[in-house]
């Protein structure tokens, strides 16, 4: 499934910072920080997990929606895609 460059690079972006954030809690855990705003950041981190995900699976929905044959030769017919979209749901 192709990803298109624009997205791709998104992506790229939209992880480093999760990965900030992963760090971020990582010291949260080894300062002793309070439950709530560990969690509160774990909650955060999740959401954005989701979005890339997401973004992801949009950007490649319409890459199979343009040329469904081509999709479905290269292993991601639109029932599959769907499946995949609803994993993340």
């Amino acid at each position: 499934m192709r990803i298109d460059d624009e997205v791709r690079t998104d992506l790229h972006t939209r992880l480093r910072r999760i990965e900030g954030q992963v760090r971020g809690i990582q010291a949260m855990l080894a300062e002793d920080r309070e439950c709530r705003d560990i969690v509160t950041q774990i909650a955060a981190v999740t959401r954005a997990m989701e979005q890339v995900g997401f973004r992801m699976l949009a950007s490649g929905l319409t890459t199979c929606l343009q040329d469904p044959e081509r999709a479905a030769a290269e292993g991601y017919p639109i029932d599959e895609v769907e499946r995949l979209f609803l994993k993340l749901a």
